[in-house]
Order: C-alpha cells, then structure tokens, then sequence
C-alpha cells in the first residue's frame, strides 16, 4: 500500500488547512487511518484516527474540537481538516494506516505544515 500526503503548506495562527492522503495499492476500506505530526527536534506524536466504516474517531487532546478526521473509501483518502491553527500545531504531518486498529504498517511521506504567529 502506497499512501501519499498532501495539502501542507504556511498558513497564519487561526487559519485553517486540509490535509488529504491517497491510498493506492490496497483494499482502502479495510484499513484503519491515523495522522502523525513530528514537530522538529521533538518525537512523532499521534494526532487523529478513524476506523474503518468512520464509526469511531480519536484524537489526541490539543487538537480535538479544532481537527476533524474523515475517510471516503469511494476515493481511497483520507482527510484532516485543521481548523484554528496555532504555531504549536507546525510540523511534519503524515498519515499512516493497517489493518490492525492501532498499528500501522504503512506510512506516507509527509506534508509541512507551518502556522506563522
């Protein structure tokens, strides 16, 4: 499976951004999709994740309320909508999926995203 990121880019503190993330090479809709962001000099954190049928999303705290993960399955990507963006949020995003709720086998390539004070 190939997963490929983008929609990154500088957007100013309280701007919003949508990120998508193409899958190709698999059956899209039995993957469970997640989000990843790695600040520089900081570890990659987890952000969002969906499961397969969108029945359940999670999030980690600061972000929740301001981004929405989502999945259309006819199109085989992902989204991340980032609203309310604050300079914390800038990092490099990628997204990331497998078949086991939690565990990620594959990975994208990245997209930046940097929010201007």
């Amino acid at each position: 499976v190939q997963l490929q990121a983008s929609g990154g880019g500088l957007v100013q503190a309280g701007g919003s951004l949508r990120l998508s993330c193409a899958a190709s090479g698999g059956t899209f809709s039995r993957y469970f999709m997640g989000w990843f962001r790695q600040a520089p000099g900081k570890e990659r954190e987890f952000v969002a994740a969906i499961t397969w049928t969108s029945s359940n999303v999670y999030y980690k705290d600061s972000v929740k309320g301001r981004f929405t993960i989502s999945r259309d399955n006819a199109k085989n990507t992902v989204y991340l909508q980032m609203n309310s963006l604050k300079p914390e949020d800038t990092a490099v995003y990628y997204c990331a999926g497998g078949l086991v709720p939690l565990k990620y086998d594959y990975w994208g390539q990245g997209t930046l995203v940097t929010v201007s004070s």
